[in-house]
């Protein structure tokens, strides 16, 4: 394919409306193989595709990218630092989007390479043209360009050079655009700082995440709201929370939601700031940090408890990322018991008759809390889950199953996941088995008819049969048939042959 490939750039050399040959062009590039293509372009004459994108022509434009994308993959980081550095800066400052994005993806592979960093490191200027990209207005090319800074980060030398030189001030510039350009600069510095200590270090010397962590309190609720989104990013990282902790920002957060109370705008910011202390639970400890931070569990309970369409869902998630663990269904018990069953309690309403979406968010927060595998089981656990199904309803068996047959596939899903969660519960499978036809309807293949229903209801009879329990409780014909429906697989269809006769005596 070689030859074809240099011949058709000869033919567009020498045209002078070359649209038709960069299109056999492309099909040439498209057809050839990779591991082909970076023969074929070894030594070919690119310049002459990217001075072809100097032109007002969209289309032309858009030939050139898609054919320089396809090459350029082809050929290894430090050729592109070596060969067509000049080319790829002129791209950056290219007035067409599409012809930045394909200057920084390639930057951003030079990047990531040990040659190539040193490569850009020697041209301050690019550095300086990829900064400025962060403040071009559409989005995709300023991830691009985060993307790239961030890998050059990666190392001492690219620390040195974004933090430790005039790189810095044009950061600072570009984040002088607006609120949008600032934050994008923010997310930037949030994503080197959560690589190492001495990234944060760097970070931190620069006095950008002061500059950020200042914007938690200030007058515009909404770029409040988006700096709790930043923090909470940059609490991803053990040093991240450290560094936040030294600094009384947790602290500081936790007055925020005490005084969201008397805040009429509070409900914008508010869930961000529950998704910060839900995170934190997550990754530290969830009784270390409900027991220091005891107002982050009465606002969540008050969340899910007081219906808000804003604040709500946000609740139900946290409640369900919490309770996913043993540490956390024991905090939710201990520290809030009479208030958590006010707030199974409503969960189960809005489970059975609130709007659709809702409905499949407490159906997922709640199989979550009831989700006990057979490692994690004790007495004093399985007592807990039991008490919390029985606190659904009534008859919360009939509740479940009367919502998996609703004509819902997300709600029927939903409903077969909290079967699931307490299919390999001792006390669940014996109310399974005293409910009328459930067993039946288990292993009904004709109920659920989508994927996704299928694959659920899979899922449960493989719950039910990762325990012991099952074939005591179950009896030896059922567990049986549940065998044979794992055995056969989420998707087996009974064929059913039907015989006719004819001419019968």
């Amino acid at each position: 394919m070689a030859a074809p490939i240099e011949s058709l750039l000869n033919e567009i050399c020498e045209s002078e409306d070359p649209i038709e040959e960069l299109k056999s062009l492309r099909t040439a590039v498209l057809a050839t193989p990779v591991s082909g293509l970076r023969q074929a372009v070894s030594g070919a004459r690119l310049e002459i595709i990217f001075g072809l994108l100097n032109t007002n022509d969209k289309e032309q434009i858009e030939v050139c990218v898609e054919i320089l994308s396809r090459v350029l993959q082809a050929l290894e980081p430090i050729q592109l630092a070596q060969n067509y550095k000049t080319a790829l800066q002129s791209g950056l400052n290219h007035p067409n989007d599409s012809v930045k994005l394909l200057a920084l993806t390639q930057m951003g592979r030079v990047a990531g390479h040990a040659d190539g960093v040193t490569q850009m490191l020697n041209s301050a200027e690019i550095l300086r043209d990829v900064i400025q990209c962060i403040s071009v207005e559409r989005i995709a090319v300023a991830k691009e360009a985060i993307a790239a800074l961030s890998k050059l980060s990666n190392t001492k030398a690219g620390l040195d050079a974004l933090f430790r030189s005039d790189l810095l001030n044009k950061l600072k510039d570009v984040m002088l655009t607006n609120d949008i350009i600032r934050y994008r600069v923010y997310e930037l510095i949030v994503e080197v700082s959560t690589v190492s200590p001495v990234s944060l270090g760097y970070c931190a010397n620069s006095g950008l995440i002061s500059q950020m962590l200042e914007e938690l309190t200030g007058d515009d609720v909404l770029v409040r709201a988006t700096a709790i989104e930043m923090v909470t990013s940059l609490a991803q990282s053990q040093h991240g929370r450290q560094y936040l902790a030294q600094q009384g920002i947790i602290d500081k957060i936790s007055n925020m939601i005490i005084a969201a109370e008397s805040d009429p705008f509070s409900s914008l910011y508010l869930p961000g700031l529950v998704k910060f202390f839900g995170s934190l639970a997550i990754m530290d400890s969830p009784q270390q940090v409900c027991e220091k931070y005891p107002v982050f569990l009465e606002v969540v309970f008050s969340m899910a408890i007081n219906l808000d369409p804003t604040l709500t869902p946000v609740a139900l998630d946290t409640l369900g990322v919490l309770g996913r663990t043993v540490e956390g269904k024991q905090v939710l018990q201990k520290t809030g018991r009479e208030k958590f069953t006010s707030v199974l309690k409503r969960m189960s309403k809005v489970a059975a008759d609130g709007a659709t979406e809702l409905r499949v968010r407490c159906l997922e927060a709640l199989a979550q809390l009831l989700t006990l595998p057979v490692e994690q089981q004790t007495d004093d656990l399985l007592l807990l889950t039991e008490s919390w199904f029985n606190c659904l309803s009534s008859q919360p068996m009939l509740m479940i199953r009367n919502i998996s047959t609703q004509p819902f596939p997300e709600l029927h899903c939903s409903a077969l996941r909290i079967f699931t969660a307490i299919g390999c519960q001792s006390w669940a499978q014996q109310l399974m088995m005293d409910t009328p036809g459930f067993v039946e309807w288990v292993m009904d293949r004709s109920v659920g008819t989508g994927k996704e229903a299928k694959d659920c209801k899979f899922e449960l009879v493989g719950a039910l049969l990762s325990s012991s329990s099952i074939q005591e409780i179950f009896g030896a014909h059922n567990y049986l048939k549940l065998k044979t429906y794992l055995n056969e697989g989420p998707y087996y269809v009974n064929a059913v042959s039907s015989v006719t006769t004819e001419g019968a005596d």
